[in-house]
């Protein structure tokens, strides 16, 4: 482990167990934060295994956490304190890194881009990218907001991406009653964000930002299963665009990134390429999930954990050289039953196989990660590790738009 007084010294709450390694091999060294309610004791040895100290809090206690962060602050002369854990306990964390002046972005860069509600207002004055869009509080309000859009279709969300409660397509009253059904059986009651449907391919963006410089390292093709939820069936690396679409998608993006205010670190960006152009489904601080930066390793060599970290001392990427294609897709494994141990192990011994993940529980999404020539070969290979799965229709990932 990194030891020189020189070392980038940061503070992470909730960090993976991964990603505390790819800091100490960035040259940083960690001090990593977590309540123990939310893992178990196996899952918190693997992060002590990297961090210089494993800190335990209760994370629903605001001031106490706030002065362990401010404590680790004064004590270890950190230089960076980071939130890397989705919603649990992010305003507090962000809160203190600001006082201390040890955050990488401002809040509200990071506010803005998590909050739905807050990008959509933010872009509502920029022609070129914005969506109109209506809030409502509760799932009683989006019938009343759907009204504003004169019976045009329109596509509603969870404000809050960490609600578990996906986007739907709702066309009319039949399709809004079923939603708010849904929602209420799924007990999600807002708020609700309702905005205009937009068609077009989707395609997930990962930037990686030093000093307001935002890089574009790459863009992935996402496939969905269409109206009316958009689950997510698989992702492939880097996505087949034309000249003109890669040039829209990746202005629309650093767009985004600009007028947020954001300044530091890697961001993942939905986009749907509308037929007027690009327009943002979602955006967020941080890497993108459904194994998409292992999709990038492995079609561009680059490090995009390991490089997130670098750009916290002002280290500039190198372009991204595409080497091959690299796809994930996620199935559905008959009656829930995974495969037999020789199975998984004839796919997980296949060279172009990269990753298996077969859930414990049943029901759940398998994943498999592949690799091709090019985009043909890579989703031949992923056919073929579906037959050997034995599932039998693609499924979705847990993930949504």
């Amino acid at each position: 482990m990194t030891d020189t007084a020189s070392a980038d010294r940061i503070l992470m709450v909730l960090p993976s167990d991964r990603l505390v390694r790819k800091a100490a091999e960035a040259g940083c060294r960690v001090w990593s934060v977590w309540d123990p309610a939310l893992r178990d004791r196996a899952y918190l040895d693997k992060v002590a295994r990297h961090s210089e100290r494993l800190l335990l809090a209760d994370l629903g206690d605001e001031t106490a956490l706030r002065a362990l962060i401010a404590r680790t602050a004064r004590e270890h002369r950190l230089t960076h304190v980071m939130h890397m854990g989705g919603a649990p306990a992010m305003g507090p964390v962000l809160a203190e890194a600001e006082a201390l002046g040890l955050g990488a972005n401002p809040p509200h860069a990071i506010r803005l881009l998590s909050d739905r509600v807050a990008m959509r207002e933010l872009l509502r004055t920029h022609p070129r990218l914005r969506v109109h869009a209506r809030r409502a509080a509760a799932a009683a309000g989006v019938r009343e907001a759907m009204a504003h859009f004169a019976g045009a279709p329109v596509v509603v969300k969870a404000v809050a991406a960490s609600a578990g409660f996906g986007a739907a397509l709702v066309r009319d009253a039949h399709e809004l009653g079923r939603w708010e059904r849904g929602a209420t059986a799924r007990g999600v009651c807002g708020p609700f964000i309702v905005e205009e449907y937009l068609p077009g391919p989707q395609y997930a963006v990962e930037t990686l930002s030093v000093d307001g410089m935002h890089q574009v390292v790459g863009i992935t093709a996402t496939r969905t299963t269409g109206p009316p939820h958009f689950m997510t069936t698989s992702h492939v690396h880097p996505a087949q665009l034309g000249v003109r679409d890669n040039a829209e998608i990746r202005s629309a993006t650093c767009a985004l990134l600009d007028l947020a205010g954001f300044e530091c670190g890697p961001a993942h960006t939905e986009v749907v390429q509308a037929p007027g152009g690009p327009r943002i489904l979602a955006s967020r601080a941080g890497l993108g999930g459904d194994r998409i930066p292992l999709l990038v390793e492995l079609a561009t060599g680059i490090d995009l954990e390991e490089e997130s970290f670098r750009a916290l001392t002002g280290g500039v990427l190198s372009p991204a050289t595409v080497r091959r294609t690299a796809m994930i897709g996620f199935f559905r494994l008959p009656d829930g039953r995974p495969p037999s141990r020789s199975r998984l192990g004839e796919l997980r011994a296949l060279p172009h196989v990269h990753a298996v993940d077969v859930p414990a529980r049943p029901g759940g999404p398998a994943h498999v990660v592949v690799v091709g020539a090019g985009p043909e070969e890579a989703a031949q290979q992923l056919a073929a590790a579906r037959d050997l799965l034995g599932a039998e229709t693609e499924s979705c990932a847990e993930l949504h738009p």
